[in-house]
């Protein structure tokens, strides 16, 4: 079955039911130290106009000169979205006027990009899996940046990101919902931070995506498409989207046509407004670059970066499953960000995986999803929450012991072996001291023993009590022995 012409999330409309068909142009900021063409540094956050050289100025006479790194990048990335690698591509100029652009063009690539076609899977929360094809992958100089709230009626220009390489990954309109298109723009940056190409920060703008937009009759031809510039954050595509299917769908079922066009999404409003008329790419006058030879390399050159690959996420999920044996959600939650998953590894490294597992999802990423905290800001290190493992494993605590010692080492830090042995912590294993308890409970309440005796489930009853008069310090095990002895139940 091709799963992605599957028709998974229809919306209805007053005229019946209709499709959303979306494609996305993703641009992102290649790690490099220096620019595509030039020296300058691409650090972000300097004084306005401090990282620019003449290239970037473009100061009369200054030639570009192509950054080995960004290529290298490039290559990487499109391996890791199984795409083809062209070993000869061209770089154009494409044609446009705009303040932030010091040229009057653009470098970019059209016609023979750096990389063709791919694909990357995406596994959606429902256990669906869904592939979106990757048209291609392009270097090309990103522009400069206009302020507008500088003076009260002049704008200013800060050329720093000017220059910066960028990739723009555009994929196929495969994409059927904003759930699939909010999964895929997630999985794509997940493999970005995974290579180091780019480091994903939709915050800085480093990671910015172009979403096409239309809507058709399940089945129909493509409608025509709107396209929603510059969106910086993945829930933003996703409201983007929604608003503009149903936009969409309201003006065909009131009798009028769609005009293609180029639109900016309000995330204040939670809407889409019209910015301009979409231009073809005859606007833009693309022709090679005069002043760039075509980029070429051998199959040596990709076969060697292919073989120092990091593991991908993918690759790593696979591995969690089959020798970890973690379910496809469990593998699917780990690895879906780099650092999460070396966490668990080492937190799973001679240990139960299942149990290190759980106690990372659950207890570790709760927690600090309740803070609103990434895995960077973790306050327990997983030499830490393995310790804690270890104790369950020995018997030395019980697994609600273990949420309390999380919780100390959480606050206050330190090491939770020491933890336990100073504040008493340790599970009573003694069979002599439970019994003491147990037969305590059992003597005061005669009537709860009879109906334990004729309902064996009554013994949970009793369980919480031992576990309350111990301070939660029995071992449940030894607790729950000992009563079914007790109560003949």
């Amino acid at each position: 079955m091709n799963v992605q012409n599957k028709p998974s999330k229809l919306i209805k409309g007053a005229t019946g039911e209709w499709e959303v068909v979306v494609g996305m142009e993703v641009h992102a900021q290649v790690t490099s130290n220096a620019k595509l063409f030039s020296g300058a540094s691409t650090e972000f956050g300097g004084e306005p106009n401090s990282h620019v050289s003449l290239v970037d100025a473009a100061m009369p006479g200054m030639l570009p000169v192509i950054n080995e790194e960004c290529v290298r990048q490039a290559v990487r990335t499109g391996l890791g979205l199984n795409a083809r690698i062209n070993l000869r591509s061209v770089f154009d100029r494409k044609n446009y006027f705009y303040p932030d652009l010091p040229q009057g063009y653009q470098i970019s690539q059209y016609k023979q990009p750096i990389v063709g076609e791919g694909e990357v899977s995406v596994a959606m929360p429902d256990g669906e899996t869904v592939t979106v094809g990757i048209e291609r992958l392009h270097l090309e100089q990103d522009a400069g940046k206009s302020l507008h709230d500088q003076h009260p009626n002049m704008s200013a220009i800060d050329l720093n990101r000017s220059g910066v390489a960028l990739m723009e990954i555009v994929s196929k309109p495969d994409i059927r919902s904003s759930e699939q298109a909010k999964a895929f723009l997630s999985k794509l940056r997940s493999i970005l931070r995974y290579l180091g190409t780019c480091d994903g920060d939709m915050e800085k703008g480093s990671l910015r995506a172009d979403v096409n937009v239309s809507v058709r009759k399940p089945g129909a031809p493509l409608g025509t498409r709107c396209e929603i510039k510059n969106v910086n954050s993945i829930r933003f595509v996703g409201q983007a989207i929604e608003h503009e299917a149903r936009r969409q769908i309201e003006i065909i079922e009131d009798g009028g046509t769609i005009d293609q066009e180029t639109r900016l999404f309000d995330p204040n409003k939670g809407e889409t407004r019209s910015m301009r008329s979409k231009e073809e790419a005859h606007d833009y006058r693309y022709f090679p670059d005069p002043d760039l030879l075509p980029l070429e390399f051998d199959q040596a050159y990709v076969d060697g970066l292919k073989q120092h690959l990091p593991e991908l996420p993918d690759q790593k999920r696979a591995r969690f499953v089959s020798e970890h044996g973690l379910s496809a959600y469990d593998a699917d939650v780990l690895v879906a960000e780099k650092a999460l998953a070396d966490y668990y590894e080492a937190v799973a490294r001679g240990r139960d995986a299942k149990l290190a597992a759980n106690w990372v999802i659950n207890e570790l990423t709760g927690r600090l999803n309740k803070e609103g905290k990434g895995i960077e800001d973790t306050p327990v290190d997983a030499k830490q929450l393995g310790a804690v493992l270890d104790l369950i494993g020995e018997g030395v605590i019980s697994g609600k012991i273990a949420k309390d010692l999380f919780e100390i080492v959480w606050s206050e830090g330190g090491d939770p072996r020491a933890i336990v042995e100073q504040r008493g912590m340790k599970q009573v294993t003694d069979t002599g001291a439970i019994e003491k308890i147990v037969d305590d409970i059992v003597a005061k309440n005669p009537d709860k023993v009879a109906d334990a005796k004729s309902n064996p489930k009554a013994i949970g009853w009793f369980v919480g009590q031992v576990m309350k008069a111990s301070g939660g310090k029995a071992n449940p095990q030894a607790v729950n022995d000992l009563l079914k002895k007790k109560l003949g139940a």
